[in-house]
C-alpha cells in the first residue's frame, strides 16, 4: 500500500517504513506527525481525493531536524570587475513513516 501526501507544497510518495526529508516543521525529535492523504494505492485499486482522500492517515515519527547539501550562488558581469559568491543550506526535517491507511 502506497500514498501521495502533501508537506510544504511538495508531494511526495510513501510506504511504510520510508524516510522522506520534508521542508522544514515546527516538531521536536521523536514527535508524532500526521499528513493529509491525496491519493492511496493498494491491491485493490487506487483511491483519489478531492482534494484528500476521507478517513485515510499517513503517520510519522520525526528524526530530526538536518540541512542539507550547500548550494553555491555565483553572479558576476563580464568586463566590469563585478563577482558576488554566497552560499545556501536548505532546513529540512527528516520523517519516518511509520503508519498508510
Amino acid at each position: 500500500m502506497y500514498a501521495v501526501i502533501v508537506s510544504g507544497g511538495k508531494q511526495y510518495r510513501v510506504t511504510k517504513g520510508d524516510t522522506i526529508y520534508v521542508e522544514k516543521l515546527e516538531q521536536a525529535t521523536g514527535d508524532a506527525i500526521s499528513f493529509d492523504v491525496l491519493l492511496l494505492g493498494s491491491d485493490e485499486g487506487v483511491k483519489v481525493g478531492t482534494p484528500t482522500v476521507a478517513g485515510a492517515k499517513v503517520e510519522g515519527k520525526v528524526l530530526g531536524q538536518v540541512k542539507g547539501e550547500k548550494i553555491i550562488i555565483y553572479k558576476y558581469k563580464s568586463k566590469k570587475n563585478y563577482h558576488r559568491k554566497a552560499g545556501h543550506r536548505q532546513n529540512y526535517t527528516k520523517v519516518e513513516i511509520t503508519a498508510v491507511g
